[in-house]
């Protein structure tokens, strides 16, 4: 039952996470709100809404090893099995203005989460906690990082793939009535059935969390990398990853921790640290290529560390 439950969450997740960002952008629209500004809030969003409903509930149950795991889990498996997959289907040119501002923000947003989530190291602390006032500090960055892409955006001069459409009021609130239903719906059984599954397994929540919904909760940009790289459009690629994984942080685990503090687990320091070192990795690897590409090079060495970091968590934290 616990298989179903996870099965029939991510369905109601990723397709309610859809159907929240077409009548939101509908209903922006509508508003007379630009499509820039729709996209860098309401699709933005709609790339981290499933993390955010399996960890508002993961939070809501105390189940913060799982909130936790979702977010270190689904960071690592965009750059190491998204990139990697996309950089085996095509050579991937990077911007500059990725290269030396938006991954290194990404790397700031771990980095940041490593700082929030040590008081026992860095305070002395007999328990680590990413508290309420360490959620509303993710948020603050959160709230900048906006700003700088809204900036960045202004000054660009490529508007392809910003028109939104509008559709019937009707048909935009339902969209959006039913797509925010679907997410935390989804959501909640989604949870219950990953917690199910480990205590049936024996393994921790983290574990089933840096997994199985991590995973999940990345197919959907899994199936719009490939479709992108496949058509080479690889800012599309590399925005897309990068994007999600500074919401991941800065978002989810801000919204996750401003609703329930989150415990955080000494252990959970070798995936903190997994995931600092592979974006500082991503840098180099663009940064000492002569034409700042990610090749297939790149790509195959990012699926091997993804199998050989999920065989450490098989063998030594299951």
């Amino acid at each position: 039952m616990d298989y179903v439950l996870i099965i029939a969450g991510f369905i109601l997740v990723i397709k309610g996470s859809d159907w929240l960002v077409d009548g939101a952008s509908s209903l922006a629209k509508r508003l007379n709100i630009s499509d820039l500004v729709i996209g860098l809030t309401v699709v933005a969003f709609g790339t981290s809404a499933p993390e955010l409903a399996i960890n508002i509930f993961a939070s809501a149950n105390e189940s913060t090893e799982l909130a936790i795991g979702n977010v270190l889990g689904s960071n690592l498996f965009n750059i190491l099995v998204i990139l990697g997959i996309a950089a085996i289907i095509r050579p991937m040119t990077v911007h500059s203005n990725t290269v030396y501002k938006e991954i290194p923000l990404s790397l700031l947003a771990a980095l940041m989460l490593g700082v929030v989530a040590n008081d026992h190291l860095l305070d002395g602390s007999i328990d680590s906690v990413i508290s309420r006032s360490d959620g509303l500090v993710l948020l603050g960055f959160f709230i900048i990082f906006l700003y700088y892409t809204y900036i960045i955006s202004q000054q660009s001069s490529n508007t392809e793939g910003e028109f939104v459409q509008t559709s019937p009021l009707w048909k935009s609130i339902g969209f959006t009535t039913i797509g925010l239903a679907g997410l935390l719906l989804g959501g909640k059984i989604l949870v219950d059935g990953a917690v199910g599954v480990a205590r049936g397994w024996g393994v921790s929540e983290s574990v089933i969390g840096l997994t199985i919904l991590a995973i999940g909760s990345s197919l959907p940009e899994l199936a719009t990398s490939i479709v992108a790289a496949r058509k080479g459009k690889s800012d599309i690629v590399i925005g897309n990853v990068v994007g999600s994984n500074i919401f991941n942080i800065f978002l989810v685990l801000g919204v996750s921790a401003t609703i329930k503090p989150l415990p955080f687990q000494v252990s959970s320091n070798m995936d903190e640290s997994m995931v600092v070192g592979i974006t500082i990795i991503l840098f180099f690897f663009i940064y000492n290529h002569k034409e700042n590409q990610l090749v297939r090079a790149h790509g195959i060495t990012f699926l091997i560390l993804y199998a050989v970091y999920m065989t450490y968590l098989l063998v030594a934290k299951a």
